[in-house]
């Protein structure tokens, strides 16, 4: 793959994945509002991970013919093939897990959507500037429960700093950069993701402090995702996602 495709799932990926775990928490929220809250997050993320499939297809080209599509990337690639971080594969556990997940991506992805809307590359730019509007309320909803949860009863403090002190270690992937990164850094079409580190720990702390709850030390980070090394749930998820497509193919809906 060239690299801006490589570049371009692996963003696919990342909202594709996170989409579904949200989707599989619905009817698991503790109020109505937030089941509704959560189905909407994951439409958001299914729209911009729509946008960049048809984008990967049209950078990789025709195969076979034809040019791909936003389904063939979803359902038709093997588990090894998706590039995901696997911060966004984590199993939903209880709500603080979910939330605390969800504030991990997004205080990562708020400003990365908005540093990308400057991208050379013109799809992408305008791929960006969708999405940072929606990922504004994201991260405005995600940091409102974490604090809510940190911040709360003794019981819901508890889970909530056990959530962050598990996820932690899947944070460090969000900002690998790797050949991919460094080629598309060099023609302007992405942008170095140690600058955007800082932000995101400066976004994270605040955050935690007024949550209540303690930023756990770095440690070992866990990685592989995004060159297609995923965690055991993962196939499970990937076979619930693409179950129907698999079973009926060429079938439409």
């Amino acid at each position: 793959m060239t690299p801006l495709l490589t570049y371009t799932l692996r963003q696919g990926d990342r909202a594709l994945i996170l989409a579904q775990r949200l989707l599989e928490a619905i009817t698991h929220a503790p109020e109505i509002e937030e089941d509704m809250a959560l189905s909407n997050l994951a439409l958001d993320l299914i729209g911009q991970a729509r946008a960049l499939y048809t984008y990967a297809g049209q950078i990789e080209g025709p195969v076979d013919g034809s040019i791909r599509d936003e389904d063939h990337y979803a359902y038709w690639r093997d588990q090894h093939e998706f590039l995901n971080p696997l911060l966004v594969e984590q199993p939903n556990g209880d709500f603080a897990q979910i939330i605390v997940r969800q504030f991990l991506h997004d205080a990562f992805a708020f400003p990365y959507w908005r540093v990308m809307q400057h991208s050379t590359d013109e799809t992408l730019a305008a791929i960006a500037a969708k999405s940072v509007k929606e990922t504004a309320y994201h991260l405005r909803h995600s940091r409102s429960w974490l604090v809510r949860l940190g911040d709360g009863t003794d019981e819901s403090h508890r889970r909530a700093q056990t959530a962050v002190d598990h996820l932690w270690r899947f944070t460090g992937e969000l900002f690998e950069h790797d050949d991919v990164e460094i080629i598309l850094v060099g023609a302007n079409i992405t942008f170095d993701p140690d600058e955007l580190h800082d932000t995101w720990r400066s976004s994270v702390a605040e955050a935690l402090e007024e949550a209540t709850l303690s930023m756990p030390d770095d440690g070992v980070m866990q990685t592989g995702g995004r060159s297609g090394r995923h965690s055991e749930s993962f196939s499970r998820l990937i076979g619930e996602m693409q179950v129907l497509a698999r079973a009926h193919p060429g079938a439409s809906w």
